[in-house]
């Protein structure tokens, strides 16, 4: 009797195996978590503290497993609409600085979300950044605690923002990407959700701790930045991002006015204002596809004046003193 050889098991397959086995453990794990009301989708869940969609709870699952990161990589961390279109811009321009002049830039015919790309919404084992140019960076809302450690090992760019505005920004950016099945999210029960930690990838606070107590251990690993600050004084954070990424301004780039000439190409003022920003959608992945414009509303500081109550406004500055307290840590501006 002839018995058939066993074919030889390949990388493609033994993936596809791996990918399966986490499909189904992503399944089973969300029947076990607890379940509270979504923004931008109907639930989101409570995975190891945050709360996350399902969808991103599985990709994190992949992340552990198929991401193979690079020593030189620079990853872009933050909270959702804490800055994160506008530091895209900012440390793509700065490092790719000698490849583009100010009249064929990349940012004049691009959106800023397509620069480098967003880790949560990448769909693995089917994704390969490994001919990607050196450093290579990526972007993501993970909070630290919840990224492998061949990740944490590797340099980030982390930016906050004030809370009250984060709220503000993102409230009305899931009203635009939620679905038109789902009854939107009144103003007032986001205010509660947002309050509780019920939103995505919070509790906000416990989201910029996780990275705001690592900076502290590893200023050489981890640079903070405050949007508030970079708004105040664009120059002299661009600078500080220069020299992180290991990409400091010359004497001669400086008496030319390179770094003007960055933060004026990335301010919000020029990308809103070109065409390429006002039309068109771009698809995070499986996650969301987003009208280009939804990534750019206002862009200041202190806009939660015009919607927060007193009282609200109260509250929330109460949870941001107990949650960072002893930490060092004063979020908004001074």
């Amino acid at each position: 009797m002839l018995i058939s050889p066993t074919p030889p098991t390949t990388q493609e397959s033994k993936e596809d195996t791996q990918h399966n086995k986490i499909c189904k453990e992503h399944e089973h794990l969300l029947q076990t978590l607890p379940k509270g009301n979504g923004w931008m989708v109907q639930h989101l869940y409570n995975y190891n503290g945050f709360w996350l969609n399902s969808y991103i709870i599985k990709n994190i699952l992949l992340l552990n497993t198929f991401f193979k990161p690079q020593p030189s990589d620079i990853f872009l961390a933050s909270f959702m609409k804490s800055g994160t279109t506008w530091l895209k811009a900012l440390m793509f321009s700065t490092l790719n600085r000698h490849r583009y002049n100010s009249s064929d830039h990349h940012l004049l015919h691009h959106n800023p979300q397509s620069t480098f790309p967003y880790l949560d919404s990448e769909c693995y084992p089917f994704t390969d950044f490994t001919n990607a140019p050196s450093p290579r960076l990526f972007a993501t809302h993970y909070p630290r605690l919840l990224l492998p450690s061949c990740i944490t090992s590797c340099k980030f760019v982390y930016v906050c923002r004030d809370p009250k505005d984060v709220l503000i920004s993102k409230w009305h950016f899931a009203c635009k990407i939620r679905s038109k099945d789902l009854k939107p999210v009144a103003f007032e029960e986001a205010f509660e959700l947002f309050c509780d930690g019920v939103s995505d990838y919070g509790p906000y606070w416990d989201h910029v701790l996780s990275y705001w107590k690592a900076s502290l251990e590893s200023p050489d690993m981890i640079l903070f930045l405050k949007y508030e600050e970079m708004k105040k004084q664009p120059v002299v954070e661009v600078r500080k991002l220069a020299a992180f990424m290991g990409k400091p301004f010359t004497v001669e780039e400086e008496e030319k006015g390179e770094v003007e000439k960055i933060v004026e190409l990335c301010s919000f003022e020029k990308l809103s204002g070109l065409e390429v920003n006002k039309n068109g959608v771009e698809k995070l992945g499986k996650l969301a596809v987003v009208e280009r414009g939804d990534f750019f509303r206002k862009g200041e500081v202190g806009d939660w004046k015009n919607y927060l109550s007193e009282e609200m406004k109260e509250r929330i500055d109460r949870i941001s003193d107990e949650k960072f307290k002893d930490s060092g840590l004063i979020v908004g501006a001074n």
